[in-house]
């Protein structure tokens, strides 16, 4: 089992940056893919970016391509989450999520959320 701390969030103005970290405990953090979620208030929760468990294949949604790099220094179980050119529509809660297959059975866990608002 592994725990996810999340943290970096904050209010920034458009346009700005914020970088996302997240934390990992309990468990051997590089057997994990990693992926930042968001939910925004009234709207499911969406799949942000993702990253394979050594860090060589990334993957983003349409949205934020050219905004947001997802990285990972498995040496820190740590998970990062590079956020340029804001937007209000990236207004959110953002979570991290780790997920793994053993033995047959898929594994996923969740940090608490850290909420990222962009406004003037």
């Amino acid at each position: 089992q592994v725990q996810l701390v999340e943290s970096g969030g904050g209010l920034v103005q458009p346009g700005g940056s914020l970088r996302l970290s997240c934390v990992a405990s309990g468990s051997i953090f590089n057997i994990y893919n990693l992926g930042w979620y968001r939910q925004a208030p009234g709207k499911q929760r969406e799949l942000v970016a993702s990253i394979s468990s050594a860090g060589g294949s990334t993957n983003y949604t349409d949205s934020v391509k050219g905004r947001f790099s997802i990285s990972r220094d498995n040496a820190k179980n740590t998970a990062y989450l590079q956020m340029n050119s804001l937007k209000p529509e990236d207004t959110a809660v953002y979570y991290c999520c780790a997920t793994t297959f053993l033995r047959g059975v898929w594994y996923s866990y969740w940090g608490q959320g850290t909420q990222v608002t962009v406004s003037a």
